[in-house]
């Protein structure tokens, strides 16, 4: 009971000590060795001072992270502050010490002003009279207020009038010794104020500039009344340094001011001399454009800014100061500033090759040109030079549209459009004219005859006119110019740059002979829409097409010889074809002649004959008289290949069996020829291809040579198509076979009977050369 009663009376301790005042702990602690227990009691205490301390470093540990950060964003603040400090601040007590250098000026100024005044005040109670009195004080005033031309007719009052009347006081004299150093200080004074002037003008020409050409653009029919308002503008420098546009007016009193003084200095010669002088130095830098002026069109605006600036002033002064400058004058400058325009034009849109940029360049030209106009300069060059890069815009069209062209073309697929709906029907038949009764009756699916080609160039050709005819706006053009302009140019997009295209089209690499056959087709259908293409540019310039001296479309002759190329390289390219098939001939021309049975046609020429029908069933869709000639060449090109093997230098010796062999080949081209593989030809017309070879492989099968020689140079000969020459060649070739095919020829009597023969017919046929030929 005592351990508890001794721990309870520590406890009650330990709460007085801690919640009493350190002044009065002394007792209480007296109490605690009174007990006898005070080591018990300081285990106590120690225990106590555990539990503070842990509980203080909780609390510390739940607070540091927020002490850190409060720490953390202290220093930063400090570091700005100190920044603030360092710049802000120091550079705002800067400015304002500088600023402040003006109001100090002023206070000064207003000072002495007082002081003169107040002078003046005490020197009239020393004048003899009020008429000098009130010119001194108006003339300290107009000095004040900047009123030099008054101050000036003051000066002479005072000079002339007040000053001899007031006697010979002496303070009289040292105004009289000062008056001419107050003129030189006004004059001087007007002059810094008009080069100030001058500096501004210069400076911001481009603003007035960009002012007038607004006005024009926005509302050409009031430039006369927009005028008056423009060459009233004034122009504050800090005003127009801070604001884009600037809508004060131009205040021209430091012009006005400074002739009037110097007219009554009688130094107006000067004066006129010295601004004239300057302009003239100011148009040459206005005139001047920067190097790189060509790369945008805002180069280009700041440089026609300037420009009108700087007219609409010299075109104010003119109108409002009597002789300062004369029109003489200003037609000097405009002659002078025209012709370094027209030339740095020339130079730099010389260098452009995007049409849309040369399109804006011309109608900021146009824009440029009007407005001065307005203001009674004369701009027929400015014009004449538009139409001069009216050539070079159509020569960057040409390009633009090569290379769209070439796009079209190398996109193209070269096979017929499939259509499905009426609705995607009549789109493409609005795209470009196109009329088919026969097609518009079956039902879908179909196809059109042309392929994505077609609409696709007609369309473009559109949009060139449409190019063409956006620059020739605005140039003060008659419909009739327009037109033959358009029309011009449009001939120059077909005969060369739509010409050269399809040409590229034919002779590209890997064309086949199905993308030749649908070329064609298209050209044929564009030459049929040349005359809607012709209508169309009528509509848009309003004349007729059948005008006298109208310049007509060379659109029909340039797809006619588009198609007539790719008409040529088909056959070229079937001939080619059918080369390839002749190298794989392989002919035994010692072969014997053949017994019973029927010989069977060469392998590789069974397959060109299957090749041509598979071909020429590709051409049904081609204008008639391009798909028989091309099977017509086919065939005179077998049969002259075919002539050639036989006749081939290489080829010494030819049997009778190799003839047989070739005469079987021959018969299979004439069957194939017989069957009519393109529509169109008229009885055996197509066999006249093989007549040649087939009346010479007759003539030695049959060996019916006594016709031959016989009919000879007569109309109806049977073998009127063999020349002599030919027959001559093949029958050596023959007698070198019968030579040497058989060491024991000599002992066969039909062997030598035939050699007999062969000589007597080779020699007859020279005696026959000989007498026809000499």
């Amino acid at each position: 009971m005592a351990s508890l009663e001794t721990a309870a009376e520590h406890e009650r301790i330990l709460r007085e000590i801690e919640s009493t005042d350190t002044n009065c702990i002394g007792p209480t602690l007296r109490s605690v060795y009174d007990g006898q227990e005070h080591g018990l009691f300081m285990e106590k205490l120690d225990a106590r001072i555990r539990n503070h301390d842990r509980e203080i470093e909780k609390m510390c540990n739940h607070h540091f992270q927020g002490f850190v950060d409060s720490i953390t964003e202290l220093l930063k603040v400090r570091g700005e502050a100190q920044k603030l400090k360092v710049s802000q601040v120091t550079e705002t007590n800067g400015h304002l010490q500088e600023n402040g250098k003006e109001v100090k000026a002023h206070r000064q100024c207003r000072v002495q002003q007082r002081n003169i005044a107040t002078t003046i005040d005490k020197l009239t109670h020393c004048l003899p009279g009020n008429t000098q009195t009130l010119s001194l004080t108006a003339l300290f005033q107009m000095l004040c207020l900047c009123r030099y031309y008054p101050a000036l007719r003051t000066l002479e009052q005072l000079e002339q009038t007040c000053l001899p009347k007031a006697g010979q006081y002496r303070f009289c004299s040292i105004m009289a010794e000062n008056i001419p150093k107050l003129r030189i200080q006004i004059r001087d004074t007007a002059m810094s104020q008009l080069r100030d002037f001058l500096e501004s003008i210069r400076k911001h020409s481009d603003k007035i500039g960009q002012t007038a050409m607004k006005q024009v653009h926005k509302h050409p029919e009031t430039l006369w009344a927009e005028k008056v308002q423009l060459t009233s503008m004034y122009i504050k420098r800090d005003q127009v340094e801070q604001r884009s546009t600037s809508q004060d007016l131009v205040d021209f009193s430091p012009v006005y001011r400074c002739l009037h003084i110097y007219t009554v200095l009688g130094l107006r010669d000067v004066f006129e001399n010295y601004y004239r002088k300057q302009r003239r130095k100011q148009a040459r830098l206005v005139l001047q454009p920067h190097s790189n002026m060509h790369e945008t069109l805002e180069g280009y605006r700041r440089y026609f800014n300037q420009i009108v600036g700087f007219f609409v002033v010299e075109d104010h002064v003119l109108h409002t100061t009597q002789g300062l400058v004369n029109r003489a004058y200003v037609e000097e400058l405009w002659e002078l500033a025209l012709s370094k325009i027209v030339a740095a034009l020339r130079t730099h849109s010389s260098y452009c090759d995007d049409p849309d940029l040369v399109l804006d360049l011309k109608n900021l030209i146009v824009l440029f040109a009007d407005t001065l106009q307005g203001y009674g300069f004369p701009v027929s060059q400015l014009f004449d030079m538009l139409l001069e890069m009216r050539e070079q815009y159509g020569e960057i069209l040409l390009k633009r549209w090569n290379v769209t062209f070439r796009q079209v073309i190398d996109q193209d697929n070269y096979s017929p459009i499939p259509v499905s709906t009426e609705e995607e029907y009549r789109q493409y038949t609005s795209q470009c004219p196109f009329q088919d009764p026969e097609l518009e009756k079956l039902p879908f699916p179909k196809k059109l005859p042309f392929s994505e080609f077609v609409p696709k160039v007609y369309c473009q050709l559109k949009e060139f006119i449409y190019a063409c005819l956006k620059y020739s706006e605005d140039l003060h053009l008659s419909s009739t110019e327009v037109d033959d302009m358009i029309r011009k140019s449009t001939n120059l997009l077909l005969t060369r740059t739509l010409s050269h295209c399809l040409q590229y089209a034919i002779k590209k690499k890997n064309v086949g002979l199905a993308e030749l056959v649908q070329v064609i087709i298209n050209t044929t259908h564009l030459e049929q829409s040349c005359h809607f293409l012709e209508e169309f540019i009528s509509n848009i310039t309003n004349v007729p097409p059948d005008t006298v001296n109208a310049t007509k479309l060379y659109g029909t002759s340039t797809f006619k010889d588009a198609r007539h190329a790719a008409e040529a390289e088909i056959y070229t390219s079937l001939n080619a074809k059918i080369d390839q098939f002749l190298q794989l001939a392989d002919y035994d021309w010692m072969a014997a002649v053949p017994g019973g049975e029927n010989l069977a046609a060469s392998d590789y020429l069974i397959d060109l004959i299957a090749f041509l029908k598979s071909t020429f069933s590709v051409f049904t869709n081609l204008p008639g008289k391009v798909a028989q000639t091309a099977c017509m060449s086919s065939c005179k090109h077998i049969s002259t290949s075919l002539m050639q093997l036989l006749l081939d230098p290489e080829v010494r010796q030819i049997s009778m069996g190799a003839l047989h062999q070739l005469d079987t080949d021959v018969k299979e081209c004439e069957s194939f020829a017989r069957a009519g593989p393109v529509a169109g030809f008229q009885g055996d017309t197509l066999l006249l291809a093989f007549s040649d070879l087939r009346q010479l492989l007759d003539l030695f099968t049959q060996w019916d040579w006594s016709t031959y020689l016989a009919d000879y140079g007569k109309p109806t000969c049977k073998y009127l198509r063999v020349n002599p020459h030919t027959a001559l060649a093949l029958l050596e070739k023959m007698k070198e076979t019968s030579r040497k095919n058989n060491v024991f020829a000599q002992f066969r009597k039909t062997d030598r009977d035939r050699q007999k023969l062969i000589d007597t017919i080779i020699k007859q046929l020279r005696n026959l050369i000989a007498q026809h030929h000499t």
